[in-house]
């Protein structure tokens, strides 16, 4: 089957091939004919799958045939949890309708407000978003959403554990009830479909993959080690294996400057991306981790949600993620297209627990490697298969803040609300004469 076979614009076709590819994915060859059909879609695919392109496509095809977008109205609208998710998305837009005559934008915080305004005053077809910008500039009436035909929610999984349901329900609200609906998600978790029940109607539904499996394609494997021989185990194997493009997860920000510097003191380029960096710094960073200018990202797991690179041969798990739904994106960073990915953990005797989870999670114990002189003084125990089932997870609380610090108004003030108690105490603090206690 090829593209032109699922019905696309001829000129959608052409910028396809050019980027090299020929035949569509599992994902592309179901959502694709749905989504031109006009069908809401609901699509579990993990990361590396084309799940993009499988949106992406059909929606221009659509848009290509329609009228074209007023003064600050936006005919489709992608909603994504990260900005350098935003980014990969729209890239993507940007490549697939490089001969179709539309526009498109892409909004999300971090960076300056009025160029988005004028961006969009022009109107766009396609808007690509996180909540929090996107609100911020529906309250400056910046935008419209009366030309509404689609709404996607891409990796609704991630914006849930982000703590932006309040923001999407929001959102839904100011949207024309007659839409198209697309949602993407690495799993029909039951938060998920609690969702989709409120969102989409009657979807064709797509998976591509089976809940929370590993990418095959990936050689996977561990170190025991101890903490504090982490960096020097990572810099023995980087060095000695010529590794280059390497994605390193630590669980914090910290963690990340922390072995950055260490990297460097080894003269290895590197950079860390994570919340706390400026927009600027985490776009320079990962456009010279793929130009190969830098030759290890450091990231937080939130960060490095959008980096989408061809071939990228290892992944590095620095610390094992708390969550171990976590740990099945990470480690599809790699083995992506077809291509034979490693992916590389760092386990000290604390992170046992973690590991077991992992292990439950994808049904297999995780092979162990040893390196000459990095034995751990504390050990790491053996793992033995869990195959108890999960129980589903109680739905999550919303949350105020947004981890990637997408609002560019309250939830970046970073100053807490001052209560009743505080603002009495400091008043009282104020007086410069003290009153003498009553006497009861």
């Amino acid at each position: 089957m090829s593209f032109a076979d699922l019905g696309l614009n001829e000129s959608i076709v052409k910028a396809v091939l050019e980027k090299g590819y020929d035949q569509p994915t599992p994902i592309q060859a179901q959502a694709v004919p749905a989504v031109i059909e006009g069908r809401d879609v609901m699509a579990a695919a993990q990361t590396g799958t084309g799940k993009t392109a499988g949106f992406t496509l059909p929606i221009l095809h659509n848009l290509a045939r329609g009228n074209k977008a007023k003064a600050n109205c936006v005919r489709t609208l992608i909603l994504t949890p990260t900005r350098e998710l935003a980014a990969q998305v729209h890239d993507n837009v940007v490549m697939y309708s490089q001969y179709l005559p539309l526009k498109s934008a892409v909004v999300f915080g971090g960076v300056k407000i009025n160029p988005q305004m004028q961006k969009l005053r022009q109107g766009v077809d396609v808007l690509v978003a996180t909540p929090g910008r996107l609100l911020d500039l529906f309250s400056q009436n910046a935008i419209k959403f009366s030309q509404l035909e689609v709404l996607v929610l891409d990796e609704a999984d991630r914006m849930l554990d982000m703590g932006f349901i309040r923001d999407i329900k929001k959102i839904l609200a100011l949207l024309p009830a007659k839409r198209q609906n697309l949602m993407f998600s690495a799993t029909f978790s039951e938060e998920i479909k609690t969702l989709a029940k409120g969102l989409v109607n009657n979807p064709v539904e797509v998976s591509v993959s089976a809940p929370n499996t590993r990418v095959r394609s990936v050689e996977h494997s561990l170190y025991a080690v101890d903490k504090k021989q982490k960096a020097p185990l990572l810099i023995k194997l980087i060095k000695e294996n010529n590794w280059f493009q390497v994605l390193v997860f630590t669980r914090t920000k910290h963690g990340a400057n922390k072995l950055t510097k260490q990297l460097e003191a080894e003269k290895i380029v590197a950079a860390a991306i994570h919340g706390n960096k400026s927009q600027g710094a985490r776009t320079k960073a990962l456009a010279g981790f793929k130009d190969s200018s830098i030759q290890v990202l450091v990231a937080t797991d939130i960060a490095a949600r959008g980096i989408d690179i061809d071939q990228l041969p290892y992944v590095v798990n620095f610390d094992l993620p708390n969550v171990s739904e976590d740990y099945v994106h990470r480690i599809g960073r790699t083995g992506r297209a077809g291509a034979q990915g490693q992916a590389v953990s760092l386990v000290m005797s604390e992170e046992f627990k973690q590991l077991k989870d992992i292990e439950r999670l994808i049904k297999e114990l995780i092979p162990r490697k040893t390196m000459e002189g990095f034995t751990p003084v504390n050990k790491l125990p053996e793992s033995k298969l869990d195959t108890r089932p999960f129980k589903a997870k109680k739905p999550k609380k919303d949350k105020v803040e947004h981890k990637d610090g997408q609002r560019s108004s309250e939830n970046t003030r970073g100053n807490k609300p001052v209560s009743k108690n505080r603002r009495h105490r400091a008043k009282a603090g104020s007086n410069t004469v003290k009153q003498a206690p009553r006497v009861s």
